[in-house]
C-alpha cells in the first residue's frame, strides 16, 4: 500500500487481509491525500499528483510498518516528516539503517519533536548501501526510494523474505528496474516516473505457519491454502522432525500443504534467523509446541531482544520454561492447564490461544486486539476447525471495524 504512493493514479491490490493494521495503514494514506476503498479482499489506493508529506504520530505509533511511507514520499516529493513508529513491544528496532541508507542517497535527515524529517530538494541519487542486518523494513524503504533515484543503487545484505520479492514484483510492474530480488544483493536503476498497477500480494506465511503449528500441537490435521509451502520450508521441516506428516498438495492448481499429527510431538531445538531461516514471528508457536512435546527443547531468539516478553504468560498456562538471555529451555508436559493470560503482541496472542487448545479447562486470553492486527477471522477459523471459542469485547480494549 505504501508503494502505491510512488505513482499518481489508482493502484489495485488484491489478496489483502481484513486486519486492523490494514485499516490503520488506510487511514495513514487518507491523511496523505489518497482515496482508499475496499472491495472484499481488494484495496484501491488512488494517489493524488501531490500527496501530503506528513504522517501523524497518533497513527504511526500504532503501526510500525507505516514508517514505509518514508522512502516513497521522499522519492516523490523531496520532503517527508514521519513520526517515530510504534507497533509491537518486542524490543528495540531503531531506524538507523533506514536513515543512514537514505543519507547515502543524498537525503538530509534530522529529527525534532518525535518526528523523522528527510529532505532531498535536488532528488535522491544512486548509492552503494550496506545493511548491518538484513532488515525487512529498511530494505523496503530503501528499495522504494531507490526506484525513483538518479542512477543505480546497490543494496547489499538486503532482506530476502518472500515479501521483499513480492514488493519487487509490484514495483517492476509499475515500471521500476530491479535485479536480484530474493538474493542478498539488490541492484536498482532509477527511473523518472512509475505508473499505477494491479497486484496480488503473496500469501501470509506467518498465518499459515500458525495453523501448521496448531495442527501439530493439538494432534490434529489442518490444510493450509493460499501460502506457498516453500516459504515455510524450515518451519515445516521442524514439524516433521517433531513427528508430524507434512504433505504438499495442489488446491485448484495452487500450492498448498497439509499437516497431520497423530501422536505427542517430540522435542526439537529451534533458532530464529533472517529468511530463509526460522521466522522470529513463529517463535511463540515454537515455544507452545515445545511446551507439550516429549523431552526438552532449546529455543533461541536471534532477532528481537524483547521477543520473550510473552514467556511469563505461557508459564501461567503451566509451561515449564527457563530463560537465559536469548535462550529458552522448555521441558514439555503432556497437558497444559488453563489460566487467564494476556497477549503482549500479535504473534504472542495467537500463540497463547493455540496453547490454550492444549490446556485442561477454559483459557481466557486478554488484549486480543493484538491478534486482530495480524489474523483475519481468527475466531471463525478456530470455530471451523472444531474449537469451542467465544469472543467478548472487554471495556478497555479498542474495537476496530471496517
Amino acid at each position: 500500500m505504501a508503494a502505491a504512493l510512488l505513482a499518481t493514479g489508482e493502484s489495485v491490490i488484491s489478496n489483502v487481509p481484513r486486519i486492523t493494521d490494514i485499516l490503520i495503514m488506510s487511514e495513514v494514506l487518507r491523511r496523505l491525500g489518497c482515496e482508499v476503498a475496499f472491495e472484499t479482499d481488494t484495496v484501491r489506493v488512488d494517489v493524488p499528483a501531490k500527496p501530503g508529506t506528513e504522517a501523524d504520530y497518533d497513527l504511526v505509533r500504532r503501526l510500525r510498518a507505516s514508517i514505509c511511507v518514508l522512502g516513497p514520499l521522499l522519492a516523490r516529493c523531496g520532503y517527508v516528516r514521519v513520526a517515530h513508529p510504534g507497533g509491537d513491544a518486542i524490543g528495540s528496532r531503531g531506524l538507523d539503517m533506514h536513515v543512514s541508507g537514505l543519507a547515502r542517497m543524498g537525503a538530509e535527515i534530522s529529527g525534532e519533536h518525535g518526528f523523522v524529517i528527510a529532505a532531498a530538494p535536488d532528488g535522491l541519487r544512486g548509492a552503494t548501501i550496506w545493511l548491518d542486518f538484513p532488515s525487512v523494513g529498511a530494505t523496503e524503504n530503501l528499495l522504494m526510494a531507490a526506484v525513483l533515484a538518479d542512477g543505480v543503487t546497490e543494496i547489499d545484505n538486503a532482506a530476502r523474505e518472500p515479501e521483499i520479492v513480492d514488493i519487487c514484483q509490484m514495483l517492476t510492474a509499475m515500471g521500476a528496474r530491479i535485479d536480484g530480488a530474493g538474493t542478498s544483493r539488490l541492484l536498482i536503476e532509477g527511473v523518472r516516473e512509475l505508473r499505477p498497477v494491479e497486484h496480488r500480494t503473496v500469501g501470509d506465511r506467518i498465518v499459515g505457519g500458525t495453523w501448521a503449528f496448531a495442527a501439530a500441537m493439538t494432534r490434529g490435521q489442518v490444510t493450509v491454502r493460499g501460502v506457498v509451502p516453500t516459504h515455510l520450508e524450515i518451519a515445516l521441516d521442524k514439524l516433521v522432525s517433531a513427528g508430524a506428516e507434512v504433505m504438499t498438495i495442489l488446491d485448484e492448481g495452487a500450492p498448498a500443504f497439509r499437516v497431520t499429527m497423530d501422536r505427542r510431538p517430540m522435542a526439537v531445538d529451534i533458532s530464529t534467523l533472517p529468511y530463509p531461516g526460522f521466522a522470529t514471528d513463529l517463535l511463540p508457536m515454537a515455544v507452545g509446541l515445545a511446551a507439550v512435546s516429549e523431552g526438552t527443547s532449546l529455543i533461541t531468539e536471534n532477532i528481537f531482544d524483547g521477543r520473550f516478553m510473552f514467556i511469563n504468560e505461557m508459564s501461567r498456562l503451566g509451561a515449564d520454561i527457563r530463560t537465559d538471555g536469548h535462550h529458552a529451555a522448555v521441558r514439555g508436559r503432556e497437558r497444559l492447564s488453563s489460566a487467564p493470560v494476556r497477549a503482549t503482541d500479535i504473534r504472542a496472542g495467537a500463540g497463547l490461544v493455540i496453547a490454550g487448545l492444549c490446556a485442561d479447562g477454559v483459557t481466557e486470553v486478554g488484549n486480543v486486539h493484538h491478534i486482530d492486527r495480524g489474523y483475519p477471522d481468527f475466531v471463525a477459523d478456530l470455530s471451523g476447525l472444531g474449537v469451542t471459542v467465544e469472543r467478548d469485547v472487554a471495556p478497555e480494549e479498542p474495537s476496530f471495524l471496517f
